[in-house]
């Protein structure tokens, strides 16, 4: 999760939303700073590099995705690389000390998330990253910075007043914001609580608490401590291949699967004799996007995945570029979708199949499903792939040595003495003419 982490939010930095808020960013100084990942020469208050970092984790929506439905990593750890940096250099801080905050912060989003079954679905109201996320940027802050459970309850307190964001932002530039957000809200709250602002200690237990955010929010006491079980230990998380909305991604699986039907006796897509796509998925509407006019509308339009796979045969991160979107081939092979809601397909990163069938003007007809794509914690990545991943994402702005000594440190996170090496690594090159020019 750390790997991906780091890697998506390399590639985020080349973003227009990342550079907007970047800029932004620049009015806030302070004697104290953080490191902007990828970026040698600039940095920020430690709120505030941990604001820009998670809007580039999650510009592109290519980070973690987890079950109940989140994104889990973008809103803990680029608070605990910027609160390392701003922490004084005695003690040192471990990599078990980063592993154990970062579990900290991920375990309190699956724990607050699991006390609400509309939480199970993807979601319909609060975009759940800047829910949870600012609790568990919190609860994660406070473990690094040593809280005592007290000032951990006040902070966790003022976190839930910094928290929610309506799904009406998604599939546009706002959306990444969420994911700063919740790492800067976490870090202010935990720094309020500090300063003995004082919220209400009950407010996690409550309907008018953390309960406003999600129906049928029924907490619970929580296990024994000698005999807990961390929540990552029983649920894996999902590994996008490509940067878009998780759901589409049974998609691309399936329409992979169709076109090879397609290409019997063909080089490309015979898309004048294509009579009509009908994609069988669950009803989520912010994902229902027919003419998408953007890279953030792409990311969420099952229909758009589906025509650029059957087209393209793979996905990758320049498919979301203005230019290809545009295309005329993709504009009439959008023309030709239909959607349908088998009421079995439930709106459920767990249970969420696809079905898609190509007709043809000669009246024959194909048709493939997906019940789990590769990637997702039923059929996770590979290590390899993890790393290829990685390598891809940050190779076009970190040297080969590098990127190579990243992949060593984080897989060794347990051993290492002082995490202040990983973040030395994440300021990027020192050659200005490595950092490559926005997308």
């Amino acid at each position: 999760m750390i790997l991906d982490t780091l890697g998506v939010g390399f590639l985020g930095t080349s973003t227009e939303v990342f550079h907007k808020a970047s800029e932004y960013s620049k009015i806030y100084s302070s004697n104290i700073s953080s490191t902007v990942w990828g970026r040698p020469t600039f940095r920020l208050p430690p709120t505030y590099a941990a604001f820009v970092n998670g809007v580039a984790i999650h510009s592109m929506d290519f980070d973690d995705t987890w079950h109940p439905a989140t994104h889990p990593s973008g809103a803990v750890l680029p608070v605990l690389m910027a609160l390392s940096e701003a922490l004084p250099p005695s003690p040192k801080f471990s990599g078990l000390d980063l592993l154990l905050a970062f579990n900290v912060g991920i375990e309190v989003q699956g724990r607050l998330m699991n006390f609400s079954k509309e939480a199970n679905d993807i979601p319909k109201r609060f975009h759940p990253p800047s829910v949870v996320g600012t609790l568990g940027s919190a609860a994660a802050a406070s473990k690094i910075l040593g809280l005592s459970t007290t000032k951990c309850q006040e902070a966790l307190a003022i976190a839930v007043s910094h928290g929610g964001a309506p799904m009406a932002n998604a599939a546009t530039q706002t959306k990444p914001l969420h994911m700063g957000n919740a790492a800067r809200h976490g870090i202010e709250a935990v720094l309020l609580a500090m300063l003995d602002l004082q919220g209400n200690k009950q407010v996690l237990d409550m309907q008018t608490g953390f309960g406003a955010f999600y129906a049928n929010y029924s907490p619970e006491v929580l296990p024994n401590p000698d005999s807990y079980t961390w929540l990552l230990d029983q649920q894996d998380v999902a590994f996008k291949r490509f940067p878009a909305h998780l759901a589409t991604h049974w998609v691309a699986d399936t329409a992979a699967s169709v076109r090879k039907h397609l290409l019997t006796d063909r080089a490309t897509l015979p898309i004048d004799h294509i009579e009509r796509i009908v994609l069988r998925i669950p009803d989520v509407q912010y994902v229902n996007r027919p003419f998408p006019d953007s890279e953030h509308e792409a990311r969420h339009s099952f229909q758009y995945v589906a025509c650029t796979m059957l087209l393209d045969g793979s996905i990758t991160v320049p498919s979301f570029y203005k230019c290809q979107i545009n295309r005329p081939q993709v504009r009439e092979l959008l023309c030709k979708v239909e959607l349908e809601h088998p009421q079995d397909n439930l709106p459920s990163f767990n249970t969420l199949y696809c079905e898609i069938s190509v007709t043809l003007k000669d009246g024959a007809t194909f048709m493939e499903r997906s019940d789990t794509f590769y990637g997702h914690w039923r059929e996770p990545l590979s290590q390899e792939d993890l790393q290829a991943k990685f390598r891809a994402n940050v190779s076009s702005m970190l040297s080969s040595d590098t990127v190579e000594r990243l992949l060593e440190i984080v897989d060794n996170l347990e051993d290492l003495e002082d995490f202040s090496m990983l973040t030395t690594l994440l300021k990027g090159p020192s050659i200005p003419g490595m950092v490559r020019k926005s997308i």
